[in-house]
């Protein structure tokens, strides 16, 4: 049985980035040549128009592809969403999780459409201040639901890895739209994402 993986990347941008990448390991004194590195501008070029590949997408066309009407009018939670994104200071990884709810008002949406908006936003340049308004931005426009609310929480490897290398700390953020704006259904939400449940 044979191993077969197939990667579709733009021929043109991977050859523009490749050079570029070449480039970055020359100029900080590494041989391009060098038999472990000579495949690393190629791999680099690929892997960047993956993590980068939100640029592409449409994430309220998302949303509208599963959108169903429905009488349901409480709080829908989808929480510990992993979030992957680069810090667009200095292009190093922010990991960590998005928690999102919405308060239906006439329709919900596939669950994993949530998700797949999120990745979305995080794979840009980013930072985690726009990456959660924009999440709540694309809900709202797209559901026209009573709420919407999205906590991130993540780790910065620019904190981590550079400048203080702080390994410990944690950056939140978060934005509440609607109903969630009244105290009672943000700390119905803020408990629902702190407890484990499963």
């Amino acid at each position: 049985m044979s191993y077969l993986k197939e990667e579709n990347y733009n021929e043109e941008i991977t050859s523009q980035l490749l050079e570029n990448y070449r480039s970055i390991i020359e100029g900080i004194g590494e041989d391009a040549n060098r038999d472990g590195v000579l495949k690393t501008p190629e791999r680099a070029a690929k892997a960047m128009q993956f993590l980068t590949q939100g640029y592409d997408m449409d994430a309220e066309e998302i949303l509208r592809s599963a959108m169903f009407k429905e009488d349901y009018s409480e709080m829908v939670v989808v929480k510990d969403i992993e979030i992957y994104s680069l810090c667009e200071h200095h292009m190093l990884p922010f990991l960590g999780k998005a928690h999102v709810a919405y308060i239906p008002n006439g329709y919900i949406v596939g669950l994993s459409k949530i998700p797949r908006v999120c990745d979305v936003f995080a794979r840009r340049l980013q930072v985690q201040e726009r990456l959660t308004l924009q999440i709540v931005e694309a809900i709202e426009n797209t559901l026209k639901p009573l709420g919407v609310a999205v906590v991130i929480e993540a780790m910065h490897m620019c904190m981590m890895m550079r400048g203080v290398q702080k390994q410990n700390s944690v950056t939140t953020t978060s934005a509440f739209r609607g109903q969630f704006e009244v105290q009672e259904t943000r700390a119905e939400f803020m408990n629902l994402i702190g407890t484990k449940l499963h």
